[in-house]
C-alpha cells in the first residue's frame, strides 16, 4: 500500500512510512516530531481505509492517503482507489435512481428553506418548508428539476434549494398514468 500526502500545493506519492516521513520533515510549518512521526507509522500500519488529516494549525491540514496507485498520475485517475471493494458497492445507488430513465408520473417531496417576511417586525427569516408535487418526468432528477423550477417561480430568490442527492429530497415513481 502506497501513501499520498499533500499539504497545499506540495504532494507526494512514497512506496513507505520513511519516505512519507522525509518528505514531511522537509516542510518547516509542520514540526514533525517524535508524536506525529509515531502517529503515522500507526495509521501507515492500521488496517484503516480512509484519508487522515493532520492540523497544523488552526484551520490548515496537511492528509495522507493510502493507495494503491503505483503512480502520481494512476492516483489522479482515481484507478486504484478502492481496487479490493465490490464493484456494486463502487456506485452510489441515490444517483443510479436518480437517473435512471423511467418516464411517468413521480411524487417529489423537498424540504427547503423558505424567505418569508414576519408581518410584526417586517424582517425576513429563513422557514423550513415541506413541499410535495406530482409531476410527469422523465427521471427522480427530471422530478427535482421541475419542482424547484417551479418553487424560483414563486417563492422569494433568496430561498435555498437542498441538493438532489441529499436527504432532504425524496420521489417515488407512480407509474405511467396518474
Amino acid at each position: 500500500m502506497n501513501l499520498y500526502l499533500r499539504y497545499f500545493d506540495q504532494e507526494t506519492l512514497v512506496n513507505n512510512v520513511d519516505e512519507a516521513i522525509d518528505f514531511l520533515k522537509g516542510i518547516p510549518e509542520i514540526g514533525m516530531d517524535a508524536e506525529l512521526e509515531a502517529d503515522i507509522r500507526d495509521y501507515a500500519a492500521s488496517d484503516v481505509c480512509y484519508p487522515k488529516r493532520y492540523k497544523v494549525r488552526p484551520r490548515i491540514y496537511f492528509i495522507v492517503i493510502k493507495t494503491a496507485a503505483a503512480t502520481m498520475q494512476d492516483f489522479k485517475d482515481k484507478k486504484a482507489l478502492r481496487s479490493s471493494a465490490p464493484a456494486e458497492r463502487q456506485e452510489n445507488p441515490v444517483m443510479l435512481n436518480l437517473t435512471q430513465e423511467l418516464a411517468g408520473w413521480y411524487e417529489g417531496s423537498l424540504d427547503f428553506k423558505r424567505v418569508v417576511m414576519v408581518p410584526a417586525t417586517g424582517k425576513f427569516e429563513y422557514r423550513d418548508t415541506h413541499f410535495v408535487a406530482h409531476v410527469k418526468a422523465m427521471s427522480g432528477l427530471d422530478c427535482y428539476t421541475r419542482i424547484v423550477e417551479h418553487l424560483k417561480e414563486r417563492v422569494d430568490s433568496r430561498s435555498q434549494f437542498p441538493s438532489a442527492k441529499g436527504k432532504n429530497f425524496h420521489f417515488r415513481y407512480l407509474g405511467m398514468w396518474k
